[in-house]
């Protein structure tokens, strides 16, 4: 766990990311056994980017029966290969967001953006329209999980507090262009993810700490939280 001023950021791995200020919202949770044995059923709000982040029982044991669930428009449990209770299902108080749209949940205002690979870069996992990032506002302070993109030149004009960048390259941007997308963005602190979870996500997580540190920008690594 990693403070900001009057919040937690908590990374459990792979995507999933707590964040608890004067509410609590879970960023994509679930997947690959990290959230095993969790049951915490705290989240006022959880936020799903896309289709490989989908994952109905990470929902389950960390939203509140009354949580707003917020889901990109385009995650479609029939497009998954995956046996998933299709989004429409889920017993909670479910709300569709576009590629960019702004709305507020439980007090909680949530941004979406685009998230995807470079149709002239070297990963092609991730479609332009495949998935989001959400930019997240809450006790004041603004977090940003740019879901699983590259650097994208729209990341440069975010007005983010605490940048969470995916650093595990092969599907998203590796931990050198995560480094110079804190520099730009100017972030006051940058806490890493989506990295270590299995073989293809394998990175030198200290060595994105210090070149970011040399850039003058603010970074911690959050140990996985259970």
């Amino acid at each position: 766990m990693v403070r900001y001023r009057d919040i937690d950021v908590s990374w459990f791995g792979y995507a999933t990311i707590r964040l608890t200020g004067d509410r609590t919202v879970y960023l994509d949770p679930g997947r690959y056994g990290v959230l095993d044995g969790y049951d915490a059923r705290d989240g006022d709000v959880v936020c799903v980017t896309h289709d490989h982040h989908y994952d109905p029982d990470g929902i389950r044991r960390v939203a509140k029966p009354d949580a707003t669930i917020v889901v990109y428009d385009a995650v479609d449990a029939a497009n998954i290969d995956r046996d998933v209770t299709p989004v429409d299902d889920l017993d909670y108080d479910v709300v569709r967001i576009g590629e960019s749209e702004t709305l507020t949940g439980d007090g909680v205002r949530v941004r979406s953006l685009p998230a995807y690979n470079r149709p002239d870069g070297p990963r092609d996992n991730h479609p332009k329209g495949f998935g989001v990032g959400y930019l997240v506002t809450l006790a004041d302070s603004r977090v940003l999980w740019t879901g699983d993109s590259d650097a994208l030149s729209h990341h440069d004009d975010i007005d983010a507090d605490v940048l969470c960048p995916p650093i595990g390259g092969s599907f998203t941007m590796n931990r050198e262009e995560a480094a110079a997308l804190a520099e730009r963005m100017e972030a006051d602190l940058v806490v890493p993810v989506h990295y270590g979870t299995f073989d293809a996500l394998e990175t030198d997580a200290d060595a994105f700490v210090t070149d970011v540190a040399r850039r003058g920008v603010g970074v911690a690594l959050s140990p996985t939280d259970q």
